[in-house]
C-alpha cells in the first residue's frame, strides 16, 4: 500500500487537537513565500512562519505598526536548515518539512503543528493584548503533562501552575519554590514536543492554571516569537532542543572533582589549613570556593571591592600556586553590585559602567549589602572593565569564578541599561554576565575552558559553560527533597549542570544523616560541591569520624566513577542529552510516567538508576524500575530487577539505592587525591551479563581535561565497548577510536563480567586462552586483559 504523506495524515489527524479559532477579529488576508518563510497577513498584522530544520519551525508574530526584530539571546541556530515546502489547498496554507507541518486554516484563522502525521499542538487565541501583557494561547489535549519554566520546585508534572517569568532568588527554599533564578519561557510536553518563547522580557507563562486546556504565555513587550520543537524520541527532543540554544560546552575536568566551599573562609591560614587537613585525612579535593571574605573583612560595605583584601590574604597569589600544586584550583565569588563604600565606586563612575537613571547618572539604591550601584554588562565599556578584574585576577592564581547575585537579586524597576529598561532585560542579565566571561576566555585564552559558576541564567546560557545551581537552600530534608526535580527539569531546557549546594546552607541546622544522604545524592549530580553557612561546616573534614568515613566513602565513589561521568558529561556535549535523566525518557509510553512525572528515582548517564534517600530514618525506599522486560542490577550486590515494577527496597546508612542496566559497560579508576593525578592508562571495566541482552554497546572519552574544543580538533580518544550473546558465548570487544591529533594511550583494563552463574568453561583474548579469575559467591569473572593501543581486542567467554 502507498504511504499516506506526513502532511495529508496531519489534516486528518488533527481532530485529535482542540478545535479552537483564533482571535475572531482576525482575519486572513493573504500570503507570500518569502524566500522559504511563509508570510501571511491579517487583519491586525503578520504571520512569519520559517524552519530552521526539520523538526524546529520558529513562528513570529508581528503586529499592525510594528516591525519584525530579529535578535534573539537564545538561538544559535541558523534557519533554512532543511528544505520546506510551502502549498495552498482547500482553504489553507501549510509549510511541511520531513519533520513538523505548519498548517494555517484560512476561516476561521488558525495555526496548528503536526510531526511526521501526528497532531502536537495548536494556537487557540493566537495573539492577543489585554491591560499591559501581550500573550499566545495554545491548546493542550487532556492527557499531556508539561514541565519546563526553568528551576522550579512545585513537582515534575508542572501542568496547572503560572509561573512568573522573572528571576528571583527563593532564600532558604525547602521542597516547593514556585520562583528562582532561572525563569526559562520554556514549556516541554509529555507528548515529546517542546514550545520555547524566545522573549526574555519578564512575564508569565500559564501551564492550564485555569484547568480549560490552555498554555498561555504572557509578557510585558517585546517579541511575539515562539519555537516549535520536536521528536521520535526524547533524546532527539534533547538533541533539537540543544542545537536551537547551543551546547554545554565540557568543563575543565576538575570541575567533576571535590569543592571545598562554605561562607566563607576569612583569611589565609584558615584556607591553607582546610586544604592541607584535606590531603591528611585522604579525602579527595580539586577546588577551594571563597566567598565574600576574600575581598573584605565583612559582609556589608565591600562588595565592589573585587580585589584581595591584602591584610586578610597578604600572600594571595602564593597561597594559590601552593594550592595548583597540591592539586586544588581556585574559585572566586564575584558580584554585579559596586557599592558606594567600595574601593572601585569612583573608577566605576569615572569609567561609565554603571547602570543609570532617567538623567544618564549612576543610578543608586539600598539592598542587603549597602548602598550601590550595578555594573551594566549590557554595555561595551561595562563588559570590557569588568573582564579586564577577572583577566587580572586568572594572572594572580584564579582559575574559576562564581557569579552570586546575578538575576539580579535586586534590580530597580527605574534603572536603565544599554539596550533597555532593568524589567525589559532583566531575565538575561546572568545570561550576558556569563557570555562576557566565555568571550573573554575566547578571545584572551582560547585554549581553556572556563569553569563559570552562576546563580541566574537563561534559555542558551549553556552555551557559555554556564554551570548552574539552585541558590539557597533550606539545610533540612525538605531542601534535600526538591533537588532531583530541579536538576531533571534544568536538564530537560539544556541546562544540563544544574546542581545544589550539597548538606544545604541556609540554617545552623547539625543533621549527620542529612548531610551524608545529600553528599550520597552528589555522587550523581553533575557538580559535587557541598556548601553552607559556616555555622556548621559543610567540609566532611570537620565531621565527626564516623561521619567523615561516610562522605570519605562518598568523595572516593565519586572520583572512582570519573571515566563514566566524563564520558556522560560528553556526550551532553555533542547531543545534548543531560547526564540527569529522568526516567520518562527510559519509559516514555508509560503513561504513569509521564503524568506524575517521577523524580525520586532517576537515571545518572545511560546506565545508571539511582534513588537517593530524602527522609530521616528511611527503612523504605520505592524504586521505580523502567521498561518493562529490562533487568537492573544493583550496584553494590549484583542483585537483579525486573523493569517495568514499582519495587520497595530496604536502604543501608552507607549508600543510597543505587542499580546498573543489563549490559551497561562501566568504566571505573581507582580514587586520586585529585583529578591532577587521574589518568585512564589502567582501568577496572565492569559489564553487567544479561542472557536476555544479546547485543549492547558503550564508550570511554577521554582528552587532557583542560584543553577548549579538543574533541573539534581531534585532541582526544574513544573506547567504543561492544558485546554479543548467543548460543552460550559471550563476545565483548574494546576497540580504540584515537582523535586525528592524538598520541593514542596504552590502556589496560581489568574485565570484570557480572552475573556469570557458573565457572566459564573458557576464556579466549584475541583467539588465545588466557588466565582468569571467577568469584562463585559474587559470580564475578575477573580477566585481567593486555594493554590495548591502537588495535581492537576481543574477549570470547565460553559459558
Amino acid at each position: 500500500m502507498k504511504p499516506i504523506p506526513h502532511a495529508v495524515l496531519a489534516l486528518c489527524l488533527l481532530a485529535g487537537l482542540p478545535a479552537h479559532a483564533q482571535n475572531a477579529d482576525r482575519t486572513y488576508l493573504g500570503y507570500r513565500n518569502d524566500n522559504g518563510t511563509l508570510d501571511i497577513a491579517t487583519s491586525d498584522g503578520r504571520y512569519l512562519i520559517r524552519p530552521y530544520d526539520a523538526n524546529i519551525v520558529e513562528t513570529s508574530f508581528v503586529p499592525r505598526g510594528e516591525t519584525f526584530d530579529p535578535a534573539s539571546h537564545a538561538v544559535v541556530l541558523k534557519p533554512g536548515q532543511a528544505q520546506a515546502t510551502i502549498r495552498e489547498a482547500d482553504g489553507r496554507i501549510q509549510l511541511v518539512t520531513d519533520g513538523i507541518t505548519v498548517t494555517v486554516e484560512k476561516s476561521p484563522l488558525r495555526i496548528s503543528y503536526a510531526y511526521k502525521g501526528k497532531p502536537l499542538v495548536a494556537e487557540k487565541e493566537g495573539y492577543g493584548h489585554a491591560g499591559e501583557l501581550e500573550s499566545i494561547e495554545f491548546a493542550l489535549a487532556g492527557d499531556e503533562a508539561l514541565y519546563g519554566a526553568g528551576s522550579r520546585a512545585v513537582g515534575m508534572n508542572r501542568r496547572g501552575n503560572r509561573f512568573r517569568l522573572y528571576n528571583r532568588a527563593s532564600y532558604g527554599f525547602g521542597n516547593r519554590a514556585d520562583q528562582m533564578g532561572y525563569g526559562i519561557p520554556m514549556a516541554v510536553s509529555s507528548h515529546k514536543y517542546a514550545i520555547h518563547f524566545d522573549n526574555p522580557q519578564a512575564g508569565w507563562l500559564d501551564f492550564d492554571s485555569r484547568k480549560d486546556g490552555t498554555l498561555r504565555y504572557e509578557v510585558m513587550g517585546g517579541r511575539k516569537t515562539y519555537q516549535v520543537i520536536a521528536g521520535d524520541d526524547w533524546a532527539q527532543l534533547m538533541d533539537e532542543t540543544t542545537r536551537l540554544t547551543g551546547r554545554q560546552p565540557l568543563p575543565p575536568r576538575w570541575a567533576f572533582g571535590n569543592f571545598a566551599s562554605r561562607f566563607g573562609y576569612h583569611d589565609e591560614a584558615e584556607a591553607r589549613a582546610v586544604v592541607d587537613r584535606f590531603i591528611a585525612d585522604g579525602i579527595p579535593l580539586d577546588a577551594i570556593v571563597f566567598d565574600l571574605y576574600w575581598f573584605g573583612k565583612t559582609v556589608k560595605g565591600t562588595m565592589g571591592n573585587l580585589a584581595w583584601d591584602r591584610d586578610s590574604f597578604p600572600h594571595a597569589e602564593a597561597m594559590m600556586a601552593d594550592f595548583d600544586r597540591k592539586g586544588v584550583k581556585t574559585v572566586l565569588i564575584t558580584e554585579p553590585f559596586v557599592l558606594t563604600t567600595s574601593r572601585r565606586w569612583q573608577e566605576a563612575v569615572q569609567q561609565g559602567v554603571l547602570a543609570t537613571d532617567a538623567q544618564g547618572k549612576p543610578f543608586v539604591f539600598d539592598f542587603f549589602f549597602g548602598n550601590t550601584g550595578l555594573v551594566d554588562v549590557f554595555k561595551p565599556q561595562a563588559r570590557d572593565w569588568f573582564w579586564n578584574i577577572y583577566k587580572d585576577l586568572k594572572a594572580g592564581g584564579a582559575a574559576g569564578w562564581w557569579g552570586d547575585l546575578g538575576e539580579p537579586e535586586t534590580h530597580p524597576s527605574a534603572a536603565r541599561h544599554a539596550t533597555g529598561t532593568a524589567d525589559q532585560v532583566h531575565n538575561i542579565y546572568g545570561h550576558e554576565w556569563a557570555k562576557l566571561i566565555a568571550d573573554g576566555y575566547a578571545r584572551d585564552f582560547p585554549q581553556e575552558r572556563p569553569f563559570i559558576l552562576m546563580r541566574s541564567g537563561y534559555s542558551g546560557s549553556q552555551r557559555f559553560g554556564m554551570i548552574p545551581w539552585s541558590g539557597d537552600v533550606q539545610r533540612g530534608w525538605g531542601g534535600l527533597q526538591s533537588q532531583m526535580e530541579i536538576a531533571l527539569q534544568m536538564g530537560m531546557q539544556g541546562q544540563a549542570y544544574m546542581h545544589s549546594d550539597l548538606g544545604g546552607f541556609a540554617g545552623p541546622v547539625l543533621d549527620d544523616e542529612l548531610y551524608v544522604r545529600w553528599l550520597q545524592y552528589g555522587v550523581f549530580q553533575p557538580i559535587f560541591r557541598p556548601h553552607a553557612q559556616e555555622e556548621v561546616p559543610a567540609e566532611a573534614i570537620f565531621r565527626t569520624p564516623a561521619v567523615k568515613a561516610l562522605a570519605r566513602a562518598a568523595i572516593r565513589l565519586r572520583y572512582a566513577m570519573l571515566p563514566y561521568n566524563y564520558t556522560a558529561a560528553f556526550d551532553d556535549s555533542r547531543s545534548g542529552m543531560p547526564m540527569m535523566r529522568p526516567v520518562l525518557f527510559e519509559d516514555p509510553d508509560n503513561e504513569f510516567m509521564a503524568t506524575t512525572g517521577i523524580s525520586s528515582t532517576y537515571l545518572w548517564g545511560p546506565d545508571f538508576l539511582v534513588a537517593p534517600v530524602t527522609e530521616p530514618g528511611a527503612t523504605r525506599k520505592e524504586v521505580f524500575f523502567p521498561r518493562k522486560g529490562s533487568v537492573w542490577f544493583d550496584f553494590y550486590t549484583d542483585e537483579p530487577h525486573h523493569g517495568g515494577i514499582l519495587e520497595t527496597v530496604t536502604p543501608r546508612p552507607d549508600r543510597i539505592p543505587t542499580y546498573v542496566r543489563a549490559g551497561a559497560f562501566i568504566p571505573l579508576a581507582q580514587p586520586v587525591q585529585s583529578t591532577r593525578d587521574y589518568s585512564t592508562a589502567k582501568l577496572d571495566l565492569h559489564y553487567w551479563h544479561d542472557a536476555g541482552v544479546t547485543q549492547a554497546q558503550g564508550h570511554l572519552y577521554d582528552d587532557d581535561g583542560h584543553t577548549a574544543h579538543a574533541f573539534e580538533t581531534g585532541k582526544y580518544e574513544l573506547v567504543r565497548f561492544s558485546s554479543r550473546f548467543a548460543d552460550g558465548r559471550l563476545a565483548l570487544t574494546v576497540a580504540p577510536e584515537p582523535g586525528a591529533a592524538a598520541t593514542p594511550t596504552a590502556r589496560t583494563f581489568d574485565l570484570k563480567v557480572h552475573n556469570v552463574a557458573a565457572k566459564p568453561r573458557a576464556v579466549q583474548v584475541g583467539g588465545k586462552a588466557i588466565a582468569y579469575r571467577w568469584d562463585a559467591k559474587r559470580r564475578v569473572l575477573d580477566v585481567r586483559l593486555p594493554a590495548v593501543r591502537a588495535a581492537a581486542l576481543q574477549v570470547v567467554v565460553t559459558l
